[in-house]
């Protein structure tokens, strides 16, 4: 009896704090085997390039809660992105342009949304047509060319200044990329954890017909987490443009694949209904440790992905067991 009892606490303990444990681990691990992994450049580093997956991992958590998935989160922040840049090079406002690029990541998201909801196509279906579509958009508009040289040279206005430190900014000597991370996720953990929105998303993954039912519009919260998906995507979409200065046609592509592992290895349910963006949190940084200590090992590429693959893997097999 007591063997079973501390068998089943074991397991529960793994199961709650698998991630973090795992998370704890390969830091570890990986402080031990390099020097330079361990300072605290690297470090920034490192959480500076686990933004971008950060947000849109936070929007992928919210659709993956209502039992859904999707795919087109790279597409949305190349096409925002690619928009933003376009409406700069045209001589408009770079915070106007902004905001735009914001305002059509929502209006993309809606469209997976009414797909879903209205047209009643499977999730992965929706969103693999508007991943197809939106990608398509972006080579149409841009040529399969970069846009380049956004701000003038020499034009040191509030705008530009603004633009420029989205994505290469530091504050406190912390790089603003970050500390938009910290502040959506704040955020997006109220919404979700302490209001009723947030309830209604937990509760339309764990039985859409019950919460139906119970008064809950399902169709309008999946509405809401696939704009909120596509917004979290436009803004992970400008802070690339900021740091890199250029809008790329290919930007995003196989981004909604690391978005999708996060939340798989924070332990949120594939089914939806179960899930915290806490554990999201913790599945970014897993993966961000992941690529930055293999890149300073000096790994191929080809064996990172064969690692984010098995590491998918074992995190659908958890959940499964679970």
């Amino acid at each position: 009896m007591n063997n079973t009892l501390e068998k089943r606490s074991l397991s529960d303990i793994l199961q709650k704090y698998g991630a973090l444990l795992t998370l704890i681990l390969v830091v570890l691990a990986l402080a031990i085997i390099s020097p330079d992994f361990r300072t605290m450049d690297n470090f920034m580093k490192l959480l500076r390039q686990a933004s971008v997956n950060g947000l849109i991992a936070f929007g992928m958590t919210a659709v993956i809660l209502t039992g859904g998935i999707d795919l087109s989160v790279g597409s949305t922040l190349a096409v925002s992105s690619l928009v933003c840049a376009m409406m700069m090079k045209a001589g408009i406002d770079p915070i106007v342009s902004m905001i735009a690029a914001l305002a059509l990541g929502i209006g993309l998201g809606c469209i997976s949304g009414v797909l879903v909801t209205k047209g009643r196509l499977q999730p992965f279906i929706a969103t693999l047509i508007t991943m197809t579509v939106y990608r398509g958009m972006t080579l149409i508009l841009s040529g399969g060319k970069p846009v380049s040289n956004l701000i003038a040279a020499g034009d040191t206005g509030a705008s530009a200044a603004v633009f420029s430190g989205f994505g290469k900014g530091m504050l406190w000597e912390i790089p603003v990329p970050v500390i938009i991370f910290a502040i959506c996720f704040v955020i997006f953990l109220f919404v979700l954890s302490r209001t009723v929105t947030g309830r209604r998303i937990y509760a339309t993954g764990s039985n859409e017909k019950a919460a139906r039912l119970a008064g809950v519009n399902t169709d309008s919260i999946k509405l809401f987490v696939y704009a909120i998906s596509g917004m979290f995507a436009a803004i992970g979409g400008l802070v690339i443009l900021s740091r890199l200065g250029s809008a790329q046609p290919t930007a995003g592509q196989g981004y909604e694949l690391d978005a999708i592992a996060a939340v798989a290895l924070g332990g949120t349910s594939m089914s939806g209904g179960r899930g915290t963006l806490y554990g999201t949190l913790i599945g970014v940084l897993i993966i961000a440790v992941l690529n930055n200590g293999l890149n300073i090992l000096d790994v191929s590429s080809y064996y990172q992905d064969v690692v984010k693959g098995v590491v998918i893997l074992l995190a659908v097999l958890a959940d499964r067991k679970r």
